[in-house]
């Protein structure tokens, strides 16, 4: 047997991360700017990480939902007080798609709707529901085709306003910053008032946080620059630092009902210990603070090249975008200068560094990546 060959992949295997580093087998050092697609949020091998982790592990790695796991209490508390959320409630699943495929059916539940508005360059994730609201028609099966969905152009008020005129709309979801879409902010009046649509219009608003949350934009969350408050938030990437787990933060005035959510792996004792240390090592280390801090010195350093079309993001989710595509810039980066970054579409570099990542590191990427765009 061999793995399904859906992916494309760099010829390098890294077999050894530190920080901001990762190391391949030939001993190869590389910076990562990318942190496996924004998961890596306390840098690789964190010690309390490692120690908490392999504590759980000498104890119990796993039991289901059938039985009582304080663990999940502490992380609730935890991410409660440190996000600002400390009035919702939580359900620990495994990805961000799941999480996102709960969050729709507990709206769902919540006002008995059936349609659903996402916006355009949106991704959710590529599960049954997650898949339909994401605006990539090439990821959808025959199976997925029943489920009505409505794409609209971001940032664009009024046709949410027409489309939620009509009180049939069970759920408007949206990220906090689109990052396959490019990088795409919301503004925040529009967030502002696509919040007061939704509470007109009895519509649910869940914000995908999975990767613009837990501290990259420089705020727990990206819709807090925004001051709203979601009826379901998203949690998914940074919070386990490569564990797989993720989440549904849940407002009062949802019931809580027996059976209508449920998951066999969601929110085990490894996973609680994972999510734990890293709240921990955000909270010890002043990580949030640390991606406003860097995220800002980055962006206003790379808005000097005149190279550079355009410069988006918050904190440490930034994209860069050029006129031109960018993969011969792109693989001497990685190959030549040993630098790991993301990409979204043809054009537009995606940085999603490590929170814990320093000035230092920031100049060392800056010297780098300033190398490849001048020749």
């Amino acid at each position: 047997m061999k793995p399904f060959d859906v992916y494309s992949r760099w010829a390098i295997e890294p077999v050894r991360g530190k920080g901001c580093k990762i190391y391949d087998k030939d001993g190869t050092e590389y910076l990562d700017f990318y942190g496996g697609h924004a998961v890596i949020s306390i840098g690789h091998s964190h010690p309390h990480y490692i120690e908490a982790l392999t504590k759980q592990l000498n104890q119990i790695g796993f039991y289901s939902n059938a039985v009582l796991n304080s663990l999940q209490d502490e992380y609730a508390e935890k991410l409660g007080k440190l996000s600002g959320y400390d009035d919702y409630s939580l359900f620990m699943v495994n990805s961000g798609a799941e999480a996102n495929e709960n969050a729709l059916k507990l709206a769902s539940f919540h006002n008995g709707r059936k349609k659903v508005v996402s916006f355009r360059k949106a991704f959710h994730g590529r599960t049954f529901a997650a898949v339909k609201v994401t605006d990539v028609p090439g990821y959808l099966a025959p199976i997925n085709e029943n489920m009505e969905v409505n794409f609209l152009p971001f940032n664009d008020i009024e046709a949410v306003r027409e489309r939620l005129s009509r009180n049939d709309v069970s759920s408007v979801i949206i990220e906090g910053i689109q990052g396959i879409g490019g990088i795409q902010v919301p503004e925040p009046a529009f967030l502002q008032a696509l919040s007061r649509l939704c509470k007109e219009t009895g519509t649910v608003l869940i914000v995908d946080e999975i990767q613009s949350g837990y501290g990259r934009s420089g705020k727990f969350f990206a819709h807090q620059y925004a001051g709203i408050r979601p009826d379901i938030i998203t949690i998914a990437k940074g919070m386990g630092n490569g564990f797989p787990v993720s989440g549904v933060l849940i407002a009062p005035g949802f019931k809580a009902v027996s059976g209508q959510l449920g998951t066999t792996f969601g929110g085990n004792f490894l996973a609680c210990a994972a999510a734990n240390a890293v709240i921990d090592v955000m909270k010890a280390e002043n990580l949030i603070e640390n991606a406003a801090v860097i995220g800002n010195y980055l962006i206003g350093e790379l808005k000097k090249l005149p190279q550079i079309k355009e410069v988006r993001g918050c904190g440490l989710m930034i994209g860069i975008e050029f006129e031109t595509p960018i993969k011969p810039m792109r693989d001497r980066l990685l190959f030549e200068e040993k630098v790991f970054t993301g990409v979204t579409g043809s054009n537009v570099f995606r940085l999603l560094p490590p929170l814990c990542v320093s000035k230092e590191e920031a100049d060392e990427f800056l010297k780098r990546f300033k190398k490849i765009v001048s020749i």
